[in-house]
């Protein structure tokens, strides 16, 4: 099994910049991929910013140029530096990964979420 752990949301108000962490921990053999998804309530979740194990990343749209993801510890720790926040960020986050737990089986996980209120 594998465990991840979010940590850093918070309110924020419009312009301002908060930090995600999620660790990872448990039966991981390697992990493939770490990313960060957002829903917010009436709204089909969505992903905000993808990172691979060899570095590649993507984003959404909204994000590009104001958020940025990034890991270390083989992508056991990941980040997401969020900036110039607008309250259409507001969402819960939650951190996605998948990840080998042997030579050939790999699961996806999902971290409990963490909130994030822009709002003045």
């Amino acid at each position: 099994q594998v465990q991840l752990v979010e940590s850093g949301g918070g309110l924020v108000q419009p312009g301002g910049s908060l930090t995600l962490s999620c660790a990872a921990s448990g039966s991981i053999f390697r992990i493939i991929s770490m990313a960060w998804y957002r829903q917010s309530p009436g709204k089909e979740r969505e992903l905000v910013a993808f990172r691979s194990a060899g570095g590649n990343t993507d984003y959404a749209d909204s994000v590009k140029g104001r958020f940025t993801i990034s890991g270390e510890n083989a992508l056991k720790m990941v980040y997401l530096q969020m900036n110039s926040l607008k309250p259409e960020d507001t969402a819960v986050y939650e951190c996605n990964a998948r990840v080998y737990t042997d030579y050939s089986n790999w699961n996806e996980y999902w971290g409990q979420g963490t909130q994030v209120t822009v709002s003045s």
